[in-house]
């Protein structure tokens, strides 16, 4: 792609996002989200593959019906309250409906179909960027109205964090993998967003660390599937022993940085009377670590079979930088003994 074309690309983006993160009236803050859609679908068509097609006409579809909900929603609440401010949600039909709205163009369960197959037709970068950047925005909006449906809440957060621990087991495409984990994540945040914003947004950002790991690792290694991981031994190997560390932080492992989240989320949890939502999130924890751990298997505990179907292919010398790699690494693997200052820090 054109250096001046990709350039205004991520400058549509990122202004996009910083337009909603801006804005207090409903208008501009769909105009920040459209804008952040129509200049991500560029960077989703630009290998002219008919998967990678396929997907960006399903995300246009997704987030446009996604974006006509929201609008609509708005204008109820105007109709209704004769408000335009995003603070102002005080009638739950729009609430519920804006909620509802946020959830399909975040890929929050059941409204999480499109995910998964979205993520499998793009190449690691621009699924970073859709795993990560896209969801910055509607979280924005998400935390800014405090929707008011507690049950709408909870029942978003536990059926994401089920499927995206049930849906995530049976894949050997790195990609579904990463966007079941991210349903799973997203499930995490949602479940906790009334009682602790604060803890809300230390999920989200853990996430987007992690997340940003596991991506510029498989895309160092070139891998797409699970087989193709075990040949990364020969490739590189301090990062290949790393790896298990970074996949089991993602699941939340103690003492890894994915254990803090989930840790703080469970003591709010059941601070707030609501044990059996807890023990049922922490159960479905159980089927995430399970398929990151099959992850870990492949990669570091065995040797790719040396048959001619399973020949290392050959390989010219990474150009990507590895400065971002080590960085988050350090960060996905040692920040838990900081969740007391971490916490204090978010904490308003």
């Amino acid at each position: 792609m054109n250096p001046y074309i990709l350039a205004i690309l991520l400058f549509g983006l990122g202004l996009g996002t910083t337009i909603t993160f801006a804005s207090s009236h409903w208008l501009l803050a769909w105009m920040g989200l459209e804008m952040n859609t129509l200049a991500i679908i560029p960077l989703m068509a630009q290998h002219h593959h008919p998967r990678a097609i396929e997907a960006t006409t399903k995300y246009f579809l997704t987030q446009a019906a996604a974006a006509a909900t929201l609008l609509f929603a708005s204008v109820t609440n105007a109709w209704l309250t004769g408000q335009w401010e995003i603070q102002q949600i005080t009638h739950p039909l729009p609430s519920t409906m804006i909620t509802v709205a946020l959830a399909l163009k975040i890929g929050l369960a059941p409204l999480h179909a499109w995910l998964p197959e979205v993520l499998q037709g793009l190449d690691l970068t621009t699924g970073l960027i859709l795993s990560t950047w896209q969801k910055l925005a509607p979280f924005a909006l998400i935390l800014q109205i405090q929707p008011s449906n507690s049950t709408l809440l909870i029942i978003l957060g536990l059926a994401s964090t089920l499927i995206g621990g049930w849906g995530g087991l049976n894949q050997t495409q790195l990609r579904k993998i990463l966007a079941y984990s991210s349903i799973a994540h997203l499930g995490w945040m949602i479940l906790v967003l009334q009682f602790s914003p604060s803890i809300t947004l230390l999920t989200l950002l853990t996430y987007l660390v992690m997340t940003f790991s596991t991506f510029l690792l498989f895309k160092l290694n070139k891998a797409t599937n699970i087989n193709t991981l075990a040949t990364s031994w020969s490739k590189a190997p301090a990062l290949t022993a790393l790896t298990p560390l970074i996949l089991l932080s993602l699941g939340g492992l103690p003492p890894l940085t994915g254990f803090m989240p989930k840790w703080l989320i469970l003591q709010e949890l059941t601070k707030q009377d609501l044990a059996p939502t807890a023990t049922l999130a922490s159960l479905s924890a159980l089927l995430s670590l399970y398929f990151y751990l099959r992850l870990s298997y492949a990669m570091s505990l065995t040797i790719s079979p040396n048959n001619l179907t399973g020949t290392t292919p050959w390989r010219f010398p990474s150009t990507q930088l590895t400065y971002p790699l080590a960085t988050s690494t350090a960060m996905t693997i040692w920040l838990l003994p900081l969740t007391p200052g971490i916490s204090a820090l978010l904490t308003p």
